[in-house]
């Protein structure tokens, strides 16, 4: 289901993808305005999103799912991507405060068990963001993005989804309201598209933006231990050994 490496890197190339990028990474600022001090991890292909944490931040790093592939970032200087496994992240317990998710949970086979995976690599209070299409949009319906790709959420399902992998959704906001169209007239008129869908707000946008926060004490259903039954054996007489039962004579 995923989309590969190489498509995403040649679509952020072009002016569509350049207006995709202006759009939700304002809307991702607008959530993190100061990662100083913080560690970051971008899940997917979150490489064009993650440019203003890079230097930012403590520690920025990107992981690329081995079924879509890697490329280098960033170009210049040392590189900080890495292949991995989605449901195995090369990173201990608690290793990082903010979680990034881009191109990711939409083209992800389990997406329980990658939310489940990234709960483990959060500390404690960490943020998750995570940019999904929107099953409403038109960006979701035409297959010529990135976004056209994998599975959709409405914004119920998406909740949902969150909660039942232990995050508490705490904001919301959408973005992406331009048509999925490359051409000159709807580019130009982008800054419009987005301001009228957000004064009105829309069901049509492109993407949610859901943050979500890590839940530390969560609920854990309570589990009745099954209890063997032991037969119990009802005593009988053993017949004595030989020499003694001649002494007893």
């Amino acid at each position: 289901m995923s989309y590969d490496v190489v498509d995403l890197r040649d679509f952020y190339a072009h002016r569509l993808g350049a207006v995709a990028r202006h759009f939700i990474g304002r809307g991702i600022r607008e959530r993190w305005a100061d990662t100083r001090e913080l560690r970051v991890l971008g899940v997917g292909y979150a490489t064009p999103y993650l440019g203003p944490f890079r230097e930012e931040a403590e520690r920025c790093l990107a992981f690329m799912p081995a079924a879509q592939g890697v490329v280098k970032w960033p170009s210049a200087g040392p590189a900080r991507t890495a292949l991995v496994d989605e449901l195995e992240l090369p990173l201990p317990d608690a290793a990082v405060d903010r979680v990034l998710l881009v191109h990711a949970l939409e083209m992800s086979n389990d997406s329980m068990a990658l939310l489940r995976e990234i709960w483990r690599v959060l500390a404690s209070g960490g943020q998750l963001l995570a940019v999904v299409p929107n099953r409403r949009g038109l960006w979701a319906r035409m297959d010529t993005t990135p976004f056209g790709h994998g599975r959709p959420y409405s914004r119920l399902q998406i909740m949902h989804l969150l909660r039942e992998a232990w995050f508490t959704p705490v904001a919301w906001s959408e973005a992406l309201y331009v048509p999925p169209i490359e051409r000159g007239w709807f580019l130009r008129a982008a800054a419009a598209w987005e301001r009228t869908g957000a004064t009105l707000s829309a069901p049509f946008a492109g993407v949610h933006i859901v943050e979500a926060t890590k839940q530390v004490y969560r609920a854990i259903p309570a589990r009745h231990e099954k209890r063997k039954l032991v037969p119990s054996l009802k005593p009988a007489l053993a017949p004595a050994p030989r020499g003694v039962a001649r002494q007893s004579r």
